[in-house]
C-alpha cells in the first residue's frame, strides 16, 4: 500500500472517476441503514431471483476495476513495466485487498475458528488477480479474453444447472428454506470447503464457484477499457459504448428466462446484464464530462473515486465499531454506539423509515467529507 501526494493526472479518464465515486458512495448508502428495519425497497437487494439499484453496485465495482486494469497496465508498460513486475504488483495488490477484507471480518476478536473467509472486498482481490493473470497470459489480446468471457459464462451456466447436488438434484436454484439450506452446486461447493467460515450457514453470496462469472464481470470492463483507450473519436467511442450496453442489457434480460438474474448466485445472465448497465452509466458519464465537459456537479464524486478503497474500507471500519462497541452506563443491555446515536439524534426527527435513510445520507456526506479533505491535500492511497 502507498500514499502519495501527486495530483492525479490530466490523461485520467474523469469520466471512470466520477463512476467510481458515484458507486462508492452507493455502497455506503446500501451498508448503513439507521435502522435495517426500515429501509426502502430499493435500497435493498432482492430476496432471491431479480434485481434492485442495489443489486447493480458491486458489479459495477467489478466491472470498473476491469476499465481501470486496462489503462493502468497500459500506462505501466509503457514506463518500461516488464510482465514479471506486472505478474508481481497484481499478486500482491490482489493479497493486500484479500487481507484487508479478512481484517473487517474478524475485527476486533480475530475468531480464526469462525472468521468469514470470504466477502466483498475478497472478492474484489481474487477477481482482480484473475482477470490481470488472464490478461497478462494472454499478451492485452482481446480475442482470446472475448473466449475466456464465454467460456466463463456458459460454464457456469451448465455447472450451476447440469451437475446433479447430493439431496437436490442438478439446476436447484430455488432460494433457501426455512432451515437456510440451499441445494444449488455453488452453495454445495461452498459447504464442502468453507463450513464454518461462510457469510450464512449453508451459503456464501461471494464463494468458490461464483467467483467465476465474477471474473468475467471484470473481464467485460477490461474490453470497455480497450475500447475507451482506442484512437475511435469521443462521440464514436460514446455510441459504441452505449450500444454495447443495450446489448447487455437485452442478452442478459432474456438469458434471465433460463437462468435467472440472481445477485446471491452471480448467474451468467446477471453478469451480462449488469455490464451491460455499466456500459450505459459509465457511456452517459462519458458523454455528460469528457465530451460535453459538464463537470461541476461530479465534484464529489471525484473525491471519492480518487480514494476508493480506502474510503470503503474506512466507512466499514467505522460502521463495525459503532455496532460492536457500546456505550458505559446506557442499561442491563449496553446500547451499542450507533443504536445510542441512531436513537438520541435521529429517531426523533421522523417516522423511522425517513430517519434510517436520514442516517445513511450521513453517514455518506461524513465519508464524502473525508475524500474531500484527501483528495485537497494531495494524499492518494493507492493499494
Amino acid at each position: 500500500m502507498t500514499v502519495t501526494t501527486e495530483r492525479p493526472t490530466q490523461s485520467r479518464l474523469l469520466s471512470l472517476d466520477i463512476f467510481r465515486g458515484a458507486t462508492i458512495a452507493a455502497m455506503i448508502l446500501v451498508n448503513d441503514p439507521g435502522d435495517w428495519a426500515y429501509v426502502y425497497h430499493p435500497l435493498l437487494h432482492a430476496e432471491w431471483h431479480d434485481w434492485t439499484p442495489t443489486d447493480l453496485i458491486f458489479p459495477f465495482f467489478l466491472f470498473i476495476v476491469g476499465v481501470s486494469l486496462a489503462f493502468s497496465f497500459a500506462g505501466r508498460i509503457a514506463r518500461g513495466a516488464t510482465p514479471r513486475a506486472l505478474y508481481l504488483h497484481s499478486l500482491q495488490r490482489a493479497g493486500i485487498i484479500f487481507g484487508l477484507g479478512l481484517f473487517l471480518n474478524g475485527f476486533p476478536y480475530f475468531p480464526l475458528s469462525r472468521i468469514r473467509i470470504f466477502g466483498v472486498l475478497q472478492r474484489i482481490g481474487l477477481v482482480y488477480l484473475l482477470a490481470s493473470l488472464i490478461y497478462l497470459i494472454f499478451r492485452r489480446r482481446l480475442r482470446p479474453v472475448v473466449v475466456t468471457i464465454a467460456v466463463l459464462l456458459l460454464g457456469y451456466w451448465a455447472l450451476m444447472t447440469l451437475v446433479p447436488v447430493p439431496g437436490f438434484g442438478p439446476g436447484n436454484l430455488n432460494p433457501p428454506d426455512a432451515s437456510g439450506m440451499v441445494g444449488n452446486l455453488a452453495a454445495y461447493i461452498d459447504r464442502l470447503f468453507l463450513t464454518g467460515h461462510m457469510w450464512r450457514k449453508f451459503w456464501d453470496p461471494e464463494g468458490l464457484l461464483s467467483t467465476l462469472p465474477a471474473v468475467a464481470s471484470t473481464l467485460l470492463g477490461i474490453l470497455a477499457g480497450h475500447w475507451l483507450r482506442s484512437n475511435q473519436a469521443q462521440d464514436v467511442k460514446f455510441h459504441g459504448l452505449a450500444a454495447a450496453g443495450v446489448a447487455g442489457l437485452v442478452v442478459g434480460g432474456i438469458w434471465g428466462r433460463w437462468f435467472p438474474i440472481n445477485k446471491s448466485l452471480w448467474t451468467s445472465s446477471y453478469t451480462v446484464f449488469t455490464a451491460g448497465f455499466a456500459c450505459v452509466v459509465l457511456a452517459l458519464c462519458y458523454w455528460l464530462v469528457d465530451i460535453k465537459g459538464w463537470r461541476r456537479w461530479a465534484a464529489p464524486f471525484v473525491w471519492l473515486g480518487t480514494n476508493p478503497l480506502a474510503v470503503f474500507f474506512a466507512s466499514t471500519f467505522v460502521a463495525k465499531c459503532l455496532i460492536i462497541f457500546h456505550v458505559p452506563g446506557t442499561g442491563p443491555k449496553p446500547l451499542s454506539w450507533q443504536g445510542y446515536l441512531y436513537q438520541h439524534f435521529f429517531a426523533p426527527l421522523g417516522q423511522p423509515i425517513h430517519t434510517s435513510l436520514a442516517w445513511a445520507l450521513c453517514f455518506v456526506t461524513v465519508f464524502t467529507a473525508l475524500a474531500f479533505v484527501l483528495y485537497k491535500k494531495h494524499i492518494f492511497i493507492k493499494v
